[in-house]
């Protein structure tokens, strides 16, 4: 925020003149009031200090041989942009088409001469007091944007929390819910295929003898992470030991065989413990269900569907796949 010390550091104003007398006038005017002055001798000069130091505000003479006001005051646009202080253009020229080129040229202000110096003493403590202000609420909606920056980051920190399963570092059944929704939806709009998987990993042994129990779920999670064949497959942590496939666009016969390439990749994986193999204590039961989303059938009805196959494949020994559908069921065993 500009806030003007006036002991310390008061506003710098800039005045601009060829005429050396008006410009020396004007020089103790500004420092009466308590500016800090610097000069320019035209217009060229003008720019040359503004790249130099930017004042807090220029008072500035229309009329002057070379590059007059007008031009000086809008290539002082031009280079300075946003930043360009409040300019009051002086001039002896009291007629409404130079106060209109002023304007056009970026003056903030005009003055006409001979000046009336109450007049000036109060339009440059305007100036420069509107300067401030708006520097302020500049600053204060800079402060409020980057809140709402951070808010938004927060946000979206919080709502990965929210939909990460902590386990297992994918999505958690939450986000399976609202993902499995939004697919049904757009799916029963085009009639096309939605395929579910369900996946059981059982694991024989009480989970004291098992230290690497949530280290594997991981490896499978990563694994199955690595197996989707595009984008729009979704792995999730679905409960306990159990995960989640949707596949869109995806009819039966290719759901069974993702399946199988699930059930062959995670069975593939080297546990972490010495003292046992894979083989010997991990089991995998997968339900699987395919069905085109209709108003007919219920997104529910569909996750029952696939439990129900699920729970047929871990009643049979060793690795099953059981896929069920509406109307008919299929087992496949591995």
């Amino acid at each position: 925020m500009i806030n003007y010390d006036f002991q310390n550091n008061p506003p710098l104003v800039l005045v601009v003149d060829d005429e050396r007398g008006l410009r020396l006038v004007l020089h103790r005017a500004m420092e009466k009031e308590g500016y800090r002055v610097t000069e320019a001798c035209n217009g060229q000069h003008c720019l040359d200090i503004c790249q130099q130091q930017v004042p807090d505000l220029i008072l500035l003479d229309a009329m002057m041989p070379g590059l007059d006001g007008f031009s000086c005051c809008a290539q002082m646009q031009t280079l300075l942009g946003d930043n360009c202080p409040p300019i009051l253009m002086i001039t002896s020229l009291d007629d409404q088409e130079s106060v209109d080129r002023a304007f056009e040229a970026g003056a903030t202000d005009y003055i006409t001469k001979p000046i009336d110096w109450s007049l000036l003493s109060q339009r440059v403590n305007r100036l420069l007091t509107s300067r401030a202000g708006i520097a302020e609420l500049q600053q204060k909606i800079q402060r409020e944007c980057l809140l709402t920056a951070q808010m938004e980051v927060a946000n979206r920190d919080l709502q990965r929390l929210t939909s990460i399963d902590s386990v297992t570092k994918i999505a958690n059944r939450y986000y399976f819910d609202e993902y499995l929704e939004r697919e049904w939806k757009r799916l029963q709009k085009y009639k096309l295929s939605l395929s579910l998987i369900l996946m059981c990993v059982h694991f024989p042994k009480a989970n004291d003898e098992y230290q690497a129990r949530d280290g594997y779920m991981r490896q499978i999670a990563d694994t199955l992470s690595k197996s989707k064949r595009r984008g729009a497959d979704f792995i999730a942590s679905f409960d306990v030991d159990k995960f989640a496939i949707v596949l869109p666009n995806t009819q039966a016969e290719e759901a069974l065989q993702i399946a199988d390439n699930i059930l062959s990749a995670v069975k593939s994986i080297n546990i972490a413990n010495d003292n046992s193999k894979t083989d010997e204590v991990i089991n995998f039961s997968l339900g699987v269900t395919s069905v085109i989303p209709s108003l007919e059938l219920s997104l529910k009805k569909v996750i029952s569907i696939a439990e129900k196959a699920l729970l047929q494949a871990k009643l049979a020994s060793g690795d099953h796949i059981v896929i069920l559908n509406p109307h008919s069921a299929l087992q496949f065993e591995v």
